[in-house]
């Protein structure tokens, strides 16, 4: 179970530019500060990520979310809370460049609007306390590149425990990595499709969104 205290100190690593393994919803993640380019690029490296790959960003709660993007439509926006808090991330259209990462944009094409990844964790009572970090986060798996995601803390590759800032323990977790969906078309026509299946069913997926 995460503490308040250990909650604290996660906030404190990640705000000065510390990289984390923590417990989600899901696997075991690593995560860093949103703003902390040079903590991103430490985190890829440890894990062995290709730097046009984009982490997800993910907030504690969705109203923290929803503040943070403004422009997403109404359509979009009336959906996210049937989807989230939860073991899915959501592919957005991102027009105003939020949260960018170092690496990804030199390799976007640029005629296309760019993507965002939004996880928002259902926090459970081992994680609860995580609720502390108001503000948003970058994350990935922890594991290394290709590697099979870890359920748990143990699970984690030694050199990433080795190497990381903070360690989290919350026990044994699902062990099914998030499904992810495509919502980038949805505001204009309804339309979405998953990306890659996982801890939330498709037909659990339809039924939220109509």
């Amino acid at each position: 179970m995460i503490t308040a205290d250990q909650a604290r100190t996660f906030v404190r690593c990640l705000s000065v530019g510390g990289v984390a393994v923590f417990p989600a919803d899901t696997v075991y993640g690593l995560a860093c500060g949103a703003d902390e380019p040079d903590a991103l690029r430490r985190m890829y490296a440890l894990k062995g990520r290709a730097p046009d790959k984009p982490a997800a960003v993910m907030f504690f709660a969705v109203g923290l979310a929803l503040a943070a993007l403004p422009e997403l439509g109404p359509r979009t926006r009336d959906v996210l809370p049937r989807l989230l808090p939860g073991g899915v991330t959501l592919l957005l259209p991102n027009p105003q460049g939020r949260f960018a990462q170092p690496g990804v944009a030199e390799h976007e094409d640029p005629r296309a609007v760019p993507t965002l990844g939004l996880r928002v964790p259902a926090l459970t009572d081992a994680t609860v306390a995580l609720a502390e970090m108001r503000w948003p986060i970058l994350q990935t798996s922890a594991n290394l590149a290709g590697e099979p995601d870890a359920r748990r803390l143990v699970d984690v590759p030694q050199e990433l425990r080795d190497e990381a800032d903070l360690l989290l323990d919350a026990g044994t977790l699902p062990g099914t990595p998030s499904t992810v969906i495509d919502l980038r078309a949805f505001e204009d026509d309804g339309t979405w499709s998953i990306v890659r299946a996982g801890a939330v069913p498709e037909t659990v997926v339809a039924e939220a969104l109509g």
